[in-house]
């Protein structure tokens, strides 16, 4: 069971872009300022650019503490933000998501791009799966996922997944809604996912 005092550290999905409303770098600033309140540690993909430097920044600037983990070939485009003090390079996309996944308690995914979306995706199929029991939540910034909650909600009534599935995601347009109710989830057991009737 995930405890409020087990949660120590929130990995933060989010995109390398600012994006097109300036309420996505709000709530970037609102959620670095919220967790550094909560003295919980922020990892995040170790870029300097879009909501990721936004997120860094505010939270090293209040005075919290940071990790970045971020490809060798990313550091070379010169994105990496080298002045996060923990900045742990790997060697590949698929070594740099297992590192933060490792050395995360719970996830938020902000606005972004393909890769926020396939990054927290992946990390929601393994809570599905019960390969961990870590709370996963969608900081929906004006709007932004309404249309990925509603295919959500869309693949339960067509029985591709299962209530109690869809209910391990977590949404709420509040950084510091939803991480109180981070803090606060208990992630059910998963013993069996999928019903011999299902095969």
């Amino acid at each position: 069971m995930i405890r409020r005092d087990r949660i120590k550290r929130i990995c933060v999905f989010c995109g390398s872009s600012p994006g097109a409303r300036p309420e996505y770098a709000e709530a970037a600033e609102s959620l670095a300022k919220y967790l550094v309140a909560k003295n919980i540690t922020i990892v995040y993909g170790g870029g300097h650019v879009g909501l990721m430097g936004i997120l860094s920044d505010t939270a090293r600037t209040a005075g919290g503490d940071v990790i970045g983990v971020i490809p060798h070939g990313l550091v070379a485009k010169e994105v990496a933000d080298l002045q996060v003090k923990d900045l742990r390079i790997v060697d590949s996309m698929h070594e740099r998501k297992a590192m933060m996944a490792d050395l995360s308690d719970a996830f938020i995914a902000m606005p972004g791009g393909y890769g926020t979306f396939e990054e927290f995706c992946e990390i929601l199929t393994w809570t599905q799966l019960g390969l961990q029991r870590k709370p996963c939540g969608l900081l929906n910034v004006a709007g932004y996922y309404d249309p990925l909650l509603r295919m959500f909600d869309h693949a339960v009534a067509e029985q591709f997944v299962k209530p109690l599935h869809r209910q391990m995601l977590i949404a709420d347009t509040s950084p510091e809604s939803l991480v109180d109710k981070l803090l606060t989830y208990h992630v059910p057991v998963v013993e069996k996912w999928l019903g011999r009737e299902e095969t």
